[in-house]
């Protein structure tokens, strides 16, 4: 046993330093990116913000939306959709928005392989980006299962994790990774750390693996703990090449989950993907080896999910104008980080 004595931080811990600017306004900003991947040699151009591939986020809705509202971010699509729907989307509307998920197991497995072989793929229109996407990714039978996708799949994106430790993310792009996913914990509806005192504060892991991945040409996408756009803007900062949502995305029409009414007042519910719901809904139960790592909650019908990105698009491009950052690119080079004991004043609380 060790300990390791240097304080590790999370978002609530710190503020942006705001530096001299010469913008004159936030239309001045572009929050765009555009990356050349390591190992499939594709490229990407577009706002790196990711809907996370949960039920109630990860959804074609969603999908559609970001589509129409043209802001371009993407979608991690939720690992549950059968094949036929799946084909039926990228058929429309190609693979530029979206991201194909899979586990470990092997019907997500059979499912990609018949994918491959469906008409679609074959068109050119099937999957050039895939999120591998396990909750603990230290074993070592996912880092032989990411190498054996790679492999199989060259010419394609991989983003995989969750991790949160620089020698491990190395590991993983040594591996055959792109983007390794970072967080272990933060997320809203995550449990992990409660029910196994397993985590790292999600700032901390930012800048640290940030700085391993970008030793060796790969990237990362921070996942998790993200709760108003000011968080976003900090993840960026830190170092993030991604940054991947759930929360601050669910409870929208996008949704794809059930509206009900209580007291007058409209609610959809939103879980986690180790949650006993989740497991219910797409595994029949919670398999007596394990213990749910989720929870659900409910929370008020939030409408289109159209003003929610204007907020959070606004934020990022106004927190690149109070330090001068003309691009995104240009945030984590100019953000200077300050400790603090407080972010903001709770008077009266979060207002109408």
């Amino acid at each position: 046993m060790r300990i390791e004595e240097d304080v590790k931080l999370d978002f609530k811990d710190v503020l942006i330093r705001p530096k001299r600017s010469t913008l004159r306004s936030r239309k001045d900003v572009d929050i765009g990116r555009e990356y050349k991947f390591k190992w499939s040699g594709r490229t990407f151009n577009g706002v790196p913000i990711i809907a996370a591939n949960m039920d109630g986020v990860g959804t074609f809705e969603m999908a559609r939306g970001f589509i129409k509202d043209g802001s371009g971010l993407s979608v991690a699509l939720h690992k549950h959709y059968p094949l036929e729907k799946l084909t039926a989307f990228y058929d429309e509307h190609g693979p530029d928005s979206v991201w194909y998920s899979i586990g470990m197991v092997k019907d997500d497995e059979d499912k990609l392989e018949a994918f491959l072989k469906s008409k679609t793929h074959k068109n050119g229109k099937g999957p050039d980006k895939i999120c591998l996407d396990v909750a603990n990714g230290y074993s070592q039978h996912f880092v032989d299962f990411v190498a054996r996708m790679r492999e199989k799949l060259p010419g394609v994106t991989i983003m995989a994790g969750n991790v949160v430790t620089g020698e491990m993310v190395e590991e993983l792009i040594l591996a055959g990774v792109d983007i390794v996913k970072v967080g272990i914990g933060p997320g809203s509806v995550c449990t992990t750390r409660t029910m196994t005192g397993v985590g790292y504060p999600q700032l901390s892991a930012i800048i640290e693996c940030a700085d391993a991945a970008h030793g060796l040409g790969g990237l990362i996408c921070a996942d998790g703990g993200c709760t108003v756009p000011g968080d976003i803007a900090k993840a960026f900062g830190g170092g993030a090449d991604f940054v991947m949502l759930g929360g601050m995305l669910a409870g929208h029409t996008q949704s794809e989950q059930e509206i009900v009414e209580a007291e007058g007042k409209k609610f959809l519910q939103f879980y986690g993907m180790s949650s006993d719901t989740a497991m219910k809904k797409h595994k029949g139960g919670v398999a007596e080896y394990r213990a749910s790592e989720g929870k659900t909650v409910r929370i008020p019908y939030r409408g289109d999910v159209a003003g929610t990105l204007q907020d959070i698009l606004g934020g990022l491009r106004s927190a690149c104008t109070y330090v001068g950052a003309r691009r995104l690119k240009e945030l984590s080079r100019r953000t200077s980080f300050i400790r603090v004991t407080q972010q903001i004043n709770p008077v009266f609380g979060q207002g109408l």
